[in-house]
């Protein structure tokens, strides 16, 4: 019997211009659904686990649409709440070369930033889960989503799994202060944390010496210094951050860390030619926690995880459609990207 594993957050509608189209120039959009969660529970499903993914999402054909994405991948969505008016859009525009990727967000009043903590049997959701993931975006769409998130927390806490987090910062949601204010008081209850520097910086108020992160460096001495400080504070089990090395909008340098509390591990790096870099965070998530579901060490988990989201960022979309063969081969050093026949 496979691991359940749920994840909770907002699945949104995606429009994305064509190809490498500035919003001003298009004249239709690509529709898919995606969201950091979501995205989540999606490499979940297709890595094997019993993945449930938690949302309200109004009753309507829109609100149908996006639960049947999931459902096309094999995401149970038993425990998806259905009501409240609308699902909530993001504008999707893909950069090149110089000129950044965009995004632009239409999510007030989401069914998910109106839902209510009672509305969902929390205790029901987490029975006999393994494992339970979450982002900072869920806390930062309304005080509802803060509730709901520190709810969830708790009843996953009693049920005996072990808690992600994804800190994802984001700005157009909330300031730094209202930021630290909520996710302070829910990271008693984490024991994986996963993000980069600028979230931590963001989130929870550590800034490392050094760190610039719009000048595309890496200074990975530093991620040590506030690795430390975020395990002598709250205690987690692992703290792990992508480490991404910008070369510009359409090649990168992909690696990531790892701190168990003893020993540091940087996986290898991978340069990227980007097709759509949106879902890589959460495709590297996916790929930590599979790895730490699977029983591999740390630094086996954190290398999965960094190689499913190096080929995630060669697939358009949000979610991740390799399989585990093909990241394992890519863990064992088959990168030549050559026709399998």
């Amino acid at each position: 019997m496979s691991k359940k594993v749920v994840t909770l957050g907002e699945i949104m509608l995606r429009l994305s211009t064509p190809g490498y189209e500035r919003f001003v120039q298009a004249e239709s959009f690509d529709a898919i659904y995606g969201g950091g969660e979501a995205n989540v529970a999606v490499s979940l499903a297709n890595y094997g686990f019993d993945a449930h993914y938690v949302t309200k999402l109004p009753k309507h054909e829109i609100g149908q649409a996006a639960v049947n994405a999931l459902r096309r991948y094999g995401v149970n969505t038993d425990y998806i709440v259905r009501g409240g008016d609308r699902v909530g859009i993001y504008y999707s525009e893909t950069g090149a070369s110089a000129r950044p990727s965009k995004v632009i967000y239409d999510r007030s009043n989401s069914a998910i930033a109106e839902a209510k903590a009672d509305e969902f049997d929390f205790d029901e959701i987490f029975k006999d889960a393994a494992w339970f993931h979450t982002s900072g975006i869920t806390p930062a769409i309304s005080k509802e989503g803060a509730e709901i998130t520190k709810k969830a927390m708790q009843a996953a806490k009693k049920a005996g799994a072990k808690i992600s987090i994804d800190l994802n910062y984001r700005a157009k949601l909330w300031s730094p202060e209202e930021a630290q204010k909520v996710m302070k008081d829910l990271m008693q209850y984490v024991d994986v944390c996963i993000g980069n520097e600028e979230d931590a910086s963001l989130c929870l108020g550590f800034t490392p010496k050094g760190l610039d992160v719009t000048s595309g460096k890496l200074d990975v001495e530093g991620y040590h210094e506030i690795f430390k400080q975020m395990k002598e504070e709250f205690g987690f089990e692992m703290i792990a951050s992508s480490l991404r090395e910008s070369y510009s909008a359409s090649d990168n340098g992909w690696s990531a860390l790892i701190y168990d509390g003893k020993d540091f591990h940087q996986a290898p790096q991978y340069d990227v030619r980007i097709v759509d870099r949106v879902g890589g965070g959460d495709s590297f998530a996916a790929g930590l926690i599979t790895g730490l579901l699977d029983g591999k060490s740390p630094a086996d988990a954190l290398d999965f995880g960094v190689a499913a989201s190096a080929l995630k960022h060669t697939i358009k979309g949000d979610f991740n459609h390799m399989s585990r063969e093909e990241v394992e081969n890519l863990v064992g050093g088959d990168a030549s990207g050559r026709v399998q026949r």
